[in-house]
């Protein structure tokens, strides 16, 4: 393989373990901080309990994902150094933007929100983990906008070459920003609730602490209930920004490669999209319905992927399938969580085994849906990095082949390493189980939020 596309297999490599940290860090804080003020406004000793336990399961998954993280801010530059040169006056001030405002709320309150319950009031505390919060929602808020730039630049002009900022306001809110932004923060809240509910799921299989895990489940359930449709939502309106601004990408995803002139353009469910011969193999189509989820209409126009060069076109095959595999996933929890209503009309939710395996198998699906939701939407701006005015052929490093293969071969073995300490650390965390004798601070409603200090509570994270 040559530089471009080895270069395209290690950042993409390293993106997809990556995002799987933070994906469940911005969920898990949000969580974190639902429970805690559940704790101070009503004084039920069981959620401050949760909250020990599951920010255990935060500080690990934090702490990769930092490591992680800085891994693949370096291979902007060891791997597409010319695309650094050229958006860098666009770039470096939004990462800058992300550690002035993200990452410092994070590193300056996680060790309060972490080692800080006999050194502040908990009013202090409830506000550290309120900023540990929003800083990793605000590090999605400046990752997206510059991901969100790359797909519909604007608020620039070019000089020689490089993009010059005009507009900081254009750049950051591009037209593709917001909807950018939603579905990522969406699908983080959503991971995460599956994530707890199906651990949780797997206690109560096991009949170890029911009451704790019956109340860890029912607070993620009910973050499920109202991310799932939620994101259904935003995918639609996704998928209208990407018909708009990036007519190539839907029609490559949706496998669509004549334009229709009359009549609707029909929704391919299943197919094999042949690239070379233009065709799709094995098609199962619904009429209209393309032209119905798009415009709304039933003969609403689609571009076809016949209408752009073909060295203008994202590969169909691959993101015909990631794309259907991750509205899969996001149909799969909408039903999940029905089934949940219906189960919690007839009071059965936390003892029907049936259910209770279900959440633990789609545990994980919520981070395959988020990978193959970056798949589709860096592989559907091919073969562009900034697109239709960057080429990734011209974005790459000009390296020798062989100094990415051995570079790809110590990163790989590295996130092996890094994935099998998490696991080791996360799972020795799960059998250790909830800390339910330790002594618990006194606290007073959040009507009054100073609480008494009590100095003997020693329960800390380890």
């Amino acid at each position: 393989m040559d530089v471009v596309t080895l270069s395209r297999l290690q950042f993409g490599l390293t993106t997809a373990f990556h995002i799987l940290f933070p994906t469940l860090t911005i969920g898990l804080a949000i969580y974190l901080m639902v429970v805690e003020y559940l704790w101070l406004k009503t004084g039920d000793e069981m959620y401050y309990r949760m909250y020990r336990f599951w920010v255990r399961i935060f500080a690990i998954n934090f702490a990769v994902g930092v490591v992680s993280g800085i891994t693949l801010e370096f291979e902007f530059g060891t791997n597409f150094a010319r695309f650094s040169q050229s958006v860098a006056n666009v770039f470096a001030p939004l990462m800058a933007y992300e550690g002035m405002t993200a990452f410092f709320l994070e590193a300056g309150f996680l060790g309060i929100m972490l080692f800080g319950w006999n050194r502040v009031s908990r009013g202090v505390h409830f506000l550290s983990t309120c900023l540990v919060a929003i800083g990793a929602s605000m590090s999605a808020f400046w990752i997206m906008a510059a991901n969100a730039w790359m797909q519909t630049p604007a608020g620039y002009e070019l000089v020689d070459g490089r993009f010059m900022v005009v507009s900081f306001w254009d750049a950051i809110f591009n037209p593709a920003f917001p909807t950018h932004l939603a579905h990522m923060l969406v699908a983080s809240y959503e991971t995460s609730a599956f994530a707890v509910a199906g651990i949780s799921a797997w206690f109560l299989l096991k009949k170890q602490n029911a009451p704790f895990f019956r109340r860890s489940m029912a607070v993620a359930l009910i973050m499920a209930a109202a991310c799932a449709p939620l994101q259904v939502l935003v995918g639609d309106l996704r998928g209208k920004n990407v018909a708009e601004y990036q007519p190539a990408k839907l029609a490559a995803i949706e496998a669509h490669w004549e334009t229709n002139t009359a009549g609707g353009a029909d929704f391919v469910a299943f197919a094999i999209p042949d690239m070379k011969n233009e065709r799709n193999l094995m098609a199962v189509t619904v009429p209209n319905m393309l032209s119905y989820l798009i415009t709304h209409t039933k003969d609403g126009q689609i571009q076809g992927l016949k209408e752009f060069p073909k060295d203008e076109r994202p590969n169909s095959l691959v993101i015909f399938w990631t794309f259907r595999i991750m509205a899969g996933i996001g149909f799969l929890f909408v039903g999940i969580m029905l089934w949940a209503l219906v189960l919690w009309r007839q009071g059965r939710l936390y003892d029907t085994p049936l259910f209770l395996k279900a959440l633990i198998a789609i545990q994980p699906l919520g981070f395959i849906a988020t990978i193959m939701g970056w798949i589709t939407s860096e592989m559907g701006r091919q073969p562009w990095t900034v697109y239709g005015l960057l080429r990734t052929a011209d974005s790459a490093s000009p390296i020798a082949a062989g100094n990415v293969v051995w570079s790809l071969f110590f990163f790989i073995l590295f996130f092996g390493i890094v994935g099998y300490s998490f696991f080791y650390y996360i799972f020795k965390t799960l059998r250790r189980g909830p800390d339910l004798e330790s002594p618990m601070p006194r606290v007073q409603r959040l009507s009054g939020m100073e609480p008494e200090q009590n100095d003997t509570e020693s329960m800390e994270v380890k």
